[in-house]
């Protein structure tokens, strides 16, 4: 019994063995079925499903705005200096920074500055709109749509003030975009930015609005921008920011960044300062402000503490101009103008725009803190002198 036993025990040891051999040399001696094979990991759209009897949308994203508004946006050469266009006997390498580097005082040295940037087809009539900086002295300007027509563009008039200008093409047929509302803008909102970044042909890029109004950013006189992380790019500027439905919500203008590209934070023209900006000058051929003839600066809390002011808001007048419009009514170095035409104001900025939104020759009323005393100065609106002067 005892050998028996040794000898069952020995045969199920070598069986053991040799089970375990073939299931880790050939498993699959040992699959009598097919198993079931894991299914592979892959993405899922969190689109639903399209209904019987429809098809699915051959893509997804903001493709419908893209193919909107894409159409009205053009890009823009600008050439300055000696003359307007090259000419046909001026050597075809003239552009090649290479060329220019190694012959700058040779042939070629001669060409015209080119400058690349976008505008935006706002009617079908014609009229474009770009930043005043893109065509800036510019002696010839020529657009090229995305449908490959070009044509000679003429300069309607600018307003260095807001960096908008207004551009002028005589072609048949022209797609027009339709202004949104940028004031109903909310920070998260998703926005497309449209242009020709780097002269590379049009592009698209997408994100959100990151923040409204910002001002102070010295780029502009009027400052009242919308900023956003799509990428914008030398090249684009005068280019159209746009919503998801493809309509303008603002005018790519400047980035901020320490190498010349984008690092996620660009700025745009609210379309409908633009379009404000760009009826004056259609309509009279500038755009004409109000002005008061004060030099401003920012109230700081030192100042209310030292002078004990009532008030910790307006903006600190450190100049009036003797024969201005302020002037005139009594105001006076070290008032704290805190509200114009009953409109508050806590800033220079502010300030700023709210006397700019004034009619010229127009009667206002200016809040001002002097000391303990709150006063009313009726005063007579000027015009606000062209850029370069000093006056506010």
């Amino acid at each position: 019994m005892r050998r028996t036993w040794l000898i069952f025990s020995q045969a199920v040891t070598v069986a053991v063995a040799l089970l375990f051999v073939v299931a880790t040399l050939k498993p699959e001696w040992l699959r009598s079925t097919p198993g079931p094979v894991m299914p592979e990991v892959v993405a899922i759209s969190s689109a639903t499903p399209p209904a019987p009897g429809t098809s699915a949308p051959a893509g997804g994203g903001y493709a419908a705005a893209a193919r909107v508004a894409a159409p009205t946006v053009v890009s823009v050469v600008a050439r300055k200096g000696s003359g307007a266009r090259a000419r046909p006997n001026q050597n075809p390498h003239g552009e090649d920074p290479w060329f220019r580097f190694f012959f700058r005082d040779g042939p070629g040295s001669q060409q015209p500055q080119k400058g690349l940037g976008s505008a935006v087809i706002v009617s079908s009539t014609g009229y474009l709109l770009t930043n005043n900086h893109v065509i800036e002295d510019a002696d010839d300007i020529e657009v090229q749509l995305s449908d490959g027509r070009q044509a000679q563009a003429r300069l309607v008039g600018s307003d260095p003030e807001t960096d908008v200008a207004v551009l002028k093409i005589d072609l048949p047929n022209l797609p027009a975009i339709t202004f949104g509302a940028a004031e109903a803008l909310q920070v998260g909102d998703i926005v497309l930015a449209i242009g020709n970044p780097f002269g590379v042909g049009q592009t698209v890029t997408s994100g959100i609005v990151s923040a409204l109004g910002r001002n102070q950013l010295g780029i502009n006189t009027f400052e009242n921008f919308i900023q956003t992380d799509a990428a914008i790019n030398p090249g684009n500027s005068g280019g159209a920011l746009v919503d998801t439905r493809g309509q303008l919500v603002g005018i790519n203008t400047a980035i901020f960044s320490r190498s010349g590209g984008s690092l996620g934070i660009g700025f745009a023209i609210p379309s409908d300062t633009a379009r404000q900006v760009m009826e004056s000058l259609i309509r009279e051929g500038q755009v004409t402000r109000g002005w008061i003839g004060v030099e401003p600066q920012n109230l700081t809390p030192e100042f209310i503490q030292s002078f004990k002011l009532p008030v910790r808001e307006g903006v600190l007048i450190s100049g009036v101009l003797q024969n201005g419009p302020a002037g005139k009514a009594g105001m006076k170095p070290g008032d704290v103008v805190t509200k114009v035409d009953a409109r508050p104001v806590a800033n220079t900025a502010q300030l700023l725009g709210a006397v700019a939104a004034l009619k010229p020759r127009s009667d206002t009323v200016i809040g001002v803190q002097r000391g303990d005393q709150a006063l009313e100065l009726k005063l007579t609106v000027g015009q606000r002198p062209k850029p370069g002067q000093r006056e506010q």
